[in-house]
């Protein structure tokens, strides 16, 4: 007889089972990514109240206290003592960060309104499929990137200063796409160099 594909059931639980990453990296993927669930939010509320309210126009000052923030945090050590402190304060990074972002925003959705919802389901899109591929690969196969990518963004960037100057348009459309593979690579190192380092002991999912 013959066999109909379509009535195969998908086990949606080995799918999401991830068995060559310990229980307790597992659980640490899990603080980390609530974590940056958390901060995407809170600056997309930044953002909202910046372009929508036009409170705290203060483009200085919210970068100055952004930046603050960000050295205070990376100077606190992690433990259970400062675990709250310090999300506290990565809270209130991406609560300036939104707000910084606030006048590009409003920039983005006079030419357009559209790129907005396109830009974040792109990035959303982007993410979850590099993070799953890093996860669902051989552990370390993705670590050699980091000098490789570094060594691009520097080039990136140095481009980037040159264009300044010398004003090509096909230079700047080169970067654009250069620049998003390149942060392509590094949502695959960024998350293989995660779990490599809660494997090694390290549970900071904060910073």
């Amino acid at each position: 007889g013959t066999m109909n594909v379509f009535d195969r059931s998908i086990n949606f639980d080995a799918l999401f089972k991830f068995s060559h990453i310990s229980a307790s990296t597992q659980e640490h993927l899990k603080r980390v990514y609530g974590s940056f669930a958390l901060c995407m939010f809170v600056a997309a509320a930044g953002a909202y109240i910046n372009v929508v309210t036009h409170l705290f126009q203060f483009g200085l000052l919210t970068g100055l206290g952004s930046l603050g923030l960000m050295v205070w945090l990376t100077a606190t050590p992690h433990s259970r003592e400062t675990e709250q402190k310090r999300l506290g304060m990565l809270v209130g990074f991406a609560f300036l960060t939104g707000i910084n972002l606030g006048p590009l925003l409003q920039m983005c959705i006079s030419i357009n309104p559209s790129i907005l919802p396109t830009a974040f389901l792109g990035t959303a899109s982007i993410f979850a499929c590099f993070s799953l591929s890093a996860l669902y690969a051989r552990r370390r196969s993705y670590l050699y990137l980091g000098g490789f990518l570094l060594s691009g963004l520097t080039l990136m960037l140095l481009s980037s200063l040159i264009n300044a100057f010398v004003r090509s348009t096909w230079l700047f459309t080169a970067n654009l796409y250069v620049a998003l593979m390149i942060m392509c690579g590094f949502v695959l190192f960024d998350t293989q160099l995660i779990i490599e380092k809660a494997e090694s002991g390290d549970k900071d999912y904060i910073w």
